[in-house]
């Protein structure tokens, strides 16, 4: 029988932060190691160096504003009921209607006949 996995229980979150800051570090070093190899051998080396942290840097910024997206996005689905509250319930009490009157459209009236619509009335097609 399969397991359900729920979201963070296999790893820390501290885990998969350093996860994506070295996922960033290395591209980010791969991409400067290749544009400072015009440079010669110095210029990969430097743009290796240069190229990890920047992806590092970007890495971890990725990741802090994914982990607060998440974060808002359980508290909204939490708010609204997604998640343990009653939405899509079917006992839902109603305000009671304070008129006692039902609109045309709901109790299967026509509207008059002079009425015409917001879009202007059918126009014949072209032959």
């Amino acid at each position: 029988m399969k397991r359900s996995k729920k979201i963070g229980d296999s790893r820390s979150s501290k885990t998969k932060r350093l996860e994506h800051e070295a996922e960033g570090g290395a591209s980010g070093a791969l991409v400067g190691a290749v544009l400072g190899a015009s440079a010669g051998p110095p210029g990969a080396i430097a743009g290796a160096i240069i190229g990890g942290v920047a992806g590092a840097l970007a890495g971890a910024a990725l990741d802090r504003e994914s982990s607060a997206s998440e974060q808002r996005t359980r508290e909204l689905d939490e708010e609204i009921g997604v998640t343990g509250g009653d939405l899509g319930a079917p006992n839902l009490e109603h305000v009671p209607p304070t008129s006692g009157a039902y609109s045309p459209e709901s109790s299967g009236a026509a509207p008059p006949a002079e009425d015409v619509p917001a879009e202007g009335p059918i126009q014949t097609p072209d032959p």
